[in-house]
């Protein structure tokens, strides 16, 4: 499918595990691992992504041109050739925006009915 063609919403909603991957690279590209680390690390370890979960659904996402492989690669003295190195397109971006909006709506209406506290989340390990 061609990315222009596409619309954001489309893809709505994303899975759990689509949307910590297109998070984790929403600020820099990282390899299958740095993913699941970056991951761990933000969700202070309540999130575990399984490597087999992971590259099936970087499978997907490289399909639907919402990441891309990229050949830049960090210091060769500090990296493993054989990494492949994942980046969000302009389009995952996109789409990544649009679930962020749709997931704000979502809080913000069940705080309008006060099921919800202005604060902190909730504490509970995922794994995926």
């Amino acid at each position: 499918m061609a990315e222009t063609a596409q619309k954001p919403d489309s893809h709505l909603p994303l899975t759990p595990t689509v949307f910590h991957i297109l998070l984790a690279l929403a600020d820099e590209d990282r390899h299958g691992y740095g993913i699941i680390q970056e991951v761990k690390l933000r969700t202070q370890d309540k999130v575990h992504l399984m490597a087999g979960t992971l590259y099936g659904a970087i499978k997907r996402l490289l399909e639907r041109g919402l990441i891309t492989e990229t050949d830049e690669r960090p210091d060769p003295e500090l990296d493993d050739e054989r990494r492949r190195y994942y980046r969000l397109t302009d389009f995952g971006q996109r789409v990544l925006a649009a679930e962020v909006a749709r997931l704000e709506e979502q809080i913000q209406q069940a705080r309008n009915k006060q099921l919800l506290p202005n604060s902190t989340p909730a504490q509970v390990a995922v794994s995926f």
